[in-house]
């Protein structure tokens, strides 16, 4: 039966009914002679009774289920093998779809006469005050126990309004269509709440689809580069791993974020774009550009391959290349110059000491003059020339401390590799290589370590690949080639992308969908990106790219609205008693008063979600707008059971990141704040057995957590205590 108002909040009416109902079928099956029946008759009204009892009892277990459900906080965790994945969909986790009955449900969930049915009514925080009274006593013991006869059980460290799922006690998978991935998807939360775990689970999917994959991790998570490695050895695809880390150049990859183009005025594109260009900013920025532009040009013209330190070498001594390309140009194009170079005169020697260039160069400048010889390049390197020294190095002096910061140490070596020399035995790689090979890509920027660095080279290869997603859209993948297998989808991750975020993101999201790249941007806040960027209006820009948007738990009403704007109105009912009494009409007919109670349905408008209600998810919990704007609630699994110790060569660098990166991480696991002191947590470390492990074991005993253990290669275990993200 339809009723014009859903209440799951009720008490179970039903269950009195159905044990009634049993009671009398009973009755009627032990004892028929008591109630004056006939056999058959007995038998009929026992099958009814039985019936009905099964009946109102079904109908009573569904409440008693969904009320139970409101205060659930359950851990969803799955080993690597069992993450669900397809060639034609994507696995989020858990949920359902959130209709306007949803809305309905969790208005109600909030009235005041409903808190006693929440995760933490009066009654659970009255058994945590019990528990800090008498911390070893017996009410504790059984308080904390975790049964299912236990209301008043613990939660996990989760945080949030258990309500927000707990309203659907029907849960399924979550898929959406992997075509929907070239339209892009932003993540967004706050800081430990999943998204770094959610990247781990779309990740593992995409190597398993035989993706090519490119993270970009600012932060360092060690976790995510052995669940890459991991993946990409169970897909048989290993050998297509690459490490980049800009924090440890002895052992990364080598790259060139300017070593590839499409056109060379992307060279200067990449340098001068990390430079400021608001006010009067954006004329040296100007100038910088085209004082690169015309390095670039000479150089690639000269057969070298323009990298920052070959860059930064020229800028300080604009003669060195000038010469030589002018002396390159005039040999090519018109013998026989040196024999009509003018003499060093009064003038050529005055001009000289003005400029602080050489005599030589000067008669050289002065014979392309005096010819009215012309060429682009030359006369870029001319107009460069004939400034004076001084005034030039001043004019382009913001460029020397950004190349300075990419080309001292180690980092010249990693960002501007000799390609002939054959004592370096560390791979070089571009985007180009990359996607025709089918490659997976793990980009450690260390921006913990130096953010400015960071940003710039992860904006430069943001830049890189929006190029290389220029030539696969003209030319098709791996152009020139025969490859096998066809067209690959590019995906790329990029975790805290507000790190790396630039002018070159704006293309990249916008266009680059027609050569199947597919961006996942994983950030905090609306604000981040707009502080990034220097303007609101790019940051919607960027946002309105995406049609995917998975929203964990945030902060800012302002960032919770990129998800609840695009949102319809729905309505809410709400139920309002009624009572009223008259006096009688007209006297002696034995009436005095006349009353009468009803109830009133009122119905208004709401948001279908409120900015509050993202404000307030629980960890690992998330919205989501997939395929085409239809929201779902979601439960974000967490991957366990399986670990690596390291990468093969790379063991020293995984000890170092877990040291160094994970140190907050791990303290909050010693810490392990579950709100009863001993509650589970989930760092997964992966060690030789031996003494250390086995008092682990017995720590996590003594604390009352539980122990997940299990082989991740010959001789390894791993282990993992409860959820954290």
């Amino acid at each position: 039966m339809a009723y014009p108002l859903e209440n799951h909040f009720r008490k179970p009416v039903e269950l009195c009914s159905s044990l009634i109902a049993l009671a009398a079928a009973g009755a009627l099956w032990v004892h028929p002679g008591l109630f004056l029946v006939t056999p058959l008759t007995g038998g009929s009204a026992t099958v009814a009774l039985s019936l009905l009892a099964g009946l109102r009892g079904k109908q009573a277990w569904a409440l008693l289920r969904f009320q139970r459900n409101l205060r659930q906080l359950h851990d969803y965790r799955l080993l690597p093998e069992e993450v669900p994945w397809s060639r034609s969909e994507v696995f989020l986790g858990k949920g359902f779809r959130w209709t306007a009955l949803h809305t309905q449900r969790l208005y109600q969930a909030r009235l005041p006469e409903n808190r006693h049915l929440l995760a933490r009514g009066p009654l659970y925080e009255r058994a945590r005050e019990l528990e800090r009274a008498w911390p070893d006593g017996w009410i504790s013991e059984v308080t904390r126990r975790q049964v299912w006869w236990n209301p008043v059980a613990p939660l996990p460290n989760f945080g949030g309004a258990a309500e927000l799922h707990g309203i659907e006690p029907d849960e399924r998978d979550i898929w959406f269509d992997v075509g929907e991935r070239v339209g892009h998807m932003a993540v967004l939360g706050t800081t430990r709440v999943g998204k770094t775990r959610l990247c781990e689970l779309l990740v593992c999917q995409d190597i398993r689809r035989g993706d090519v994959v490119i993270v970009f991790d600012p932060k360092g998570d060690v976790d995510l580069l052995l669940r890459m490695y991991a993946e990409s050895r169970r897909s048989g695809r290993e050998r297509e791993f690459t490490f980049f880390h800009l924090g440890y150049p002895d052992k990364s990859a080598r790259y060139s974020p300017i070593g590839t183009f499409s056109r060379i005025t992307e060279v200067a594109t990449r340098i001068a774009g990390n430079l400021p260009d608001e006010g009067q900013s954006a004329a040296f920025r100007d100038f910088v550009w085209r004082f690169v532009n015309v390095m670039a040009r000479a150089m690639t013209a000269l057969g070298m391959r323009p990298t920052y330190a070959l860059i930064y070498q020229n800028a300080v001594n604009i003669d060195g290349l000038a010469l030589e390309y002018l002396e390159f140009w005039l040999d090519r194009d018109h013998a026989g110059w040196r024999d009509a170079l003018p003499e060093c005169g009064k003038d050529i020697a005055e001009r000289a000491k003005k400029t602080g260039r050489s005599l030589y160069m000067v008669q050289m400048l002065s014979l392309m003059q005096e010819k009215s010889w012309h060429e682009p390049v030359a006369d870029g390197l001319a107009s460069v020339l004939n400034n004076d020294r001084t005034y030039f190095e001043k004019l382009v002096s913001s460029l020397y401390p950004l190349l300075e910061k990419l080309t001292s140490g180690k980092m010249a070596e990693l960002l501007s590799p000799d390609y002939d020399d054959p004592n370096d035995e560390r791979p070089v790689f571009d985007w180009n290589r990359v996607i025709d090979r089918g490659g997976i890509v793990y980009v450690g920027l260390d921006a913990l370590s130096d953010f400015e660095v960071a940003s710039v080279v992860g904006s430069a290869m943001f830049a890189d690949l929006t190029s290389t997603a220029g030539r696969i859209y003209k030319y098709g993948h791996a152009y020139g080639q025969a490859v096998a297998g066809g067209k690959r989808k590019v995906s790329i991750h990029a975790d805290e992308f507000n790190e790396v975020v630039g002018d070159e993101f704006i293309p990249l999201v916008n266009k680059a969908g027609g050569a199947d790249f597919q961006v996942t941007a994983y950030t905090q806040t609306s604000a981040d990106l707009e502080a990034k960027v220097g303007s609101r209006a790019k940051a919607e820009q960027i946002f309105g790219n995406f049609n995917t948007v998975v929203m964990l738990r945030v902060k800012y009403p302002a960032t919770a609205k990129i998800l609840t704007d695009q949102l319809p109105m729905v309505e809410v009912k709400s139920l309002t008693p009624a009572s009223s009494a008259t006096d009688a009409v007209r006297r002696g007919e034995g009436t005095e008063f006349t009353a009468q109670t009803h109830d009133k349905i009122a119905v208004r408008e709401v948001p279908m979600l409120q900015p509050a209600d993202l404000m307030q998810l629980p960890k690992g919990q998330a919205f989501a707008l997939i395929d085409g704007g239809r929201l779902v609630k979601l439960r974000l699994p967490v991957i366990v059971g399986e670990g690596l110790r390291g990468v093969p060569g790379l063991d020293d660098v995984v000890a170092d990141m877990r040291q160094k990166y994970a140190l907050h991480a791990r303290q909050i696991d010693a810490a392990n704040p579950t709100g009863d002191g001993k509650g589970p947590t989930l760092r997964l470390l992966c060690e030789e057995p031996g003494e250390q492990f086995e008092d682990d074991r017995q720590v996590a005993a003594q604390r009352g957590g539980s122990e997940t253990i299990s082989t991740c290669q010959p001789g390894l275990t791993t282990r993992g205590r409860g959820s954290d993200f």
